[in-house]
């Protein structure tokens, strides 16, 4: 079994999968709220605490995913700033590729998940460089 460590295992954890795989990207911006206090602001820009607002989601088969640069220059063309990607995966059934529908309402789901300030810890989360981060 491969360990889920950086976005390339997770690529190929999903090549591994019996059913095909739909990858659901959820982009967050991390902002200092504005009921705020000297120490929150620092926490803030050492890289912790803050509030995390949906951007951007797409879908994408595992096909079409390559590496994590590439995923970084599409993001880049639509032209929003973001801090953190949330990376889930949807599995098809009797081997057919899960359903735009179905991605669509899994990504309203995660979108909601941060809205609401629920538990991110489901999702695998990456920050612009690649690297893993953990929510607590």
């Amino acid at each position: 079994m491969i360990e889920i460590t950086d976005y390339q295992s997770l690529l190929a954890v999903g090549k591994l999968q019996d059913q095909p795989q739909r990858f659901l990207f959820v982009f967050l911006q991390a902002s200092l709220p504005n009921e705020h206090n000297d120490e929150d602001k620092v926490r803030f820009n050492s890289g912790l605490g803050g509030e995390l607002q949906a951007i951007m989601c797409v879908d994408k088969d595992l096909a079409e995913l390559t590496d994590f640069a590439s995923l970084i220059t599409e993001s880049k063309q639509m032209q929003q700033q973001w801090d953190i990607v949330l990376i889930a995966c949807l599995a098809g059934v009797n081997g057919k590729q899960p359903s735009s529908d179905q991605a669509e309402a899994s990504l309203k789901m995660m979108v909601q998940t941060v809205q609401n300030g629920g538990d991110l810890s489901k999702y695998l989360a990456l920050d612009k460089q690649g690297d893993l981060l953990q929510f607590s």
